[in-house]
Order: structure tokens, then sequence, then C-alpha cells
């Protein structure tokens, strides 16, 4: 995205407070490139000029709170999720519930923590559909599937503070905002890094890219 086109400012929920069950160890803390998955994602996104990212993450994550630490990421900027065994839209419900982001913010992007591999031409794709498009809630469609990243105007982040969805499906089924969807051929959309053999898969199809 040029630098030169001014675009409203959006902040980014990155999805860290994961069990990563399957995995056998902390999917962020992968080593990815020249730095960890969390470490891409960061320069990833501010790459793409976020104005703000908030990580959700585990209270007693020491792990994870290391690795932040030592790449410089505001502790300000972690949001906490005290039921994380609660699923993912808990942490989205805590990031939409958090007072510090700042006033300027116009979108969130929800992001999961598993997609390190996805293309950066691929998500400025969906940040210049959703500016096109800007009040409108925009997602990510790979063969004919919604897929993630999801792009929320202020209005439906809002939302989701008194929603009595339980997930973000349902939530997005029953937002008053309207949706729409920006088709990407991006075959990275389709697999996420939940096992060590997603991992490797995830690794080869950069490194063919």
């Amino acid at each position: 995205m040029s630098a030169a086109k001014q675009i409203p400012a959006f902040a980014v929920v990155i999805l860290g407070a994961g069990a990563s069950s399957r995995m056998g160890r902390p999917k962020l803390l992968l080593p990815w490139r020249d730095t960890t998955v969390i470490g891409h994602l960061l320069k990833q996104w501010r790459e793409l000029g976020a104005a703000q990212i908030g990580i959700v993450m585990r209270p007693q994550d020491a792990a994870l709170a290391a690795e932040l630490d030592r790449l410089g990421f505001p502790r300000a900027d972690r949001i906490k999720n005290p039921q994380p065994e609660r699923g993912m839209f808990s942490s989205i419900l805590c990031a939409a519930g958090w007072p510090g982001w700042k006033d300027e913010i116009a979108t969130w992007a929800i992001v999961l923590g598993d997609q390190p591999h996805l293309r950066p031409e691929t998500l400025r794709q969906l940040l210049e559909f959703h500016f096109a498009n800007a009040d409108a809630v925009c997602q990510l469609e790979f063969d004919g599937h919604a897929r993630h990243p999801v792009l929320l105007p202020r209005r439906a982040f809002k939302e989701l503070k008194v929603s009595p969805a339980g997930t973000l499906k349902d939530f997005l089924k029953r937002t008053s905002v309207r949706s729409v969807r920006c088709s990407v051929d991006d075959p990275g959309l389709a697999l996420d890094l939940d096992t060590p053999e997603d991992y490797q898969r995830a690794q080869a199809s950069t490194k063919a890219a």
C-alpha cells in the first residue's frame, strides 16, 4: 500500500490466546523466516500501515510476553483474556471491550495468530477493497468460503460489546452492518497452522512462492 495514499486509520487485533494443543508448542513462537511467527505478523501489519496493533493473550503466558519484550512490542498494547478456554470469540470480545484503542481508529482487522504464510498482496488487496466499502464488514473469500482476516468498521466493532452472538460467524450473521467479501486467489487462506504438518506445509508454500 503506497505510503502516499491516505487511508483511514486501522487497527489490528492479533488473536494469540490459543493453547496450541495440536501443534504441541506455542504457534506464535515458532520460527518464521528471520524471526518468529508473531514477529513476522507484527512486521507485516506495520508495513501495511496499521495505526495500532493489539495482541490478545493469556494472562500468564510468560513465553509470549518474553518474546514480545524482545521484539519491543509495547506492554500497553497487550490485551489479557482472563478466560481463553472459552475460545476465539472470547478474545475478540476482550479486544472489543478494551479501552486502549486510539480515538482515530476507523476499522479493526481481526487476525488469526497462525497465518504468517498469507501473501502481503492478499492483505493489501483486502485493505484496499475494504476502504472502497468502508462502511461494510469485509471478509476474504477463497474457493467459495469465507476466510480470515475479517475487517470490522467502527459500528460493527462497537456492536460486539452488546451482541448475544456466541461465535464470530454468528455475530457476522446478526450484525446490522452490511457485509461484503473480497475474493482472492491465495491457497494459503485455506491453511491454518494447527499441526506440525501444517507448519511444514506453510513454510514450504512461502519458499515456493
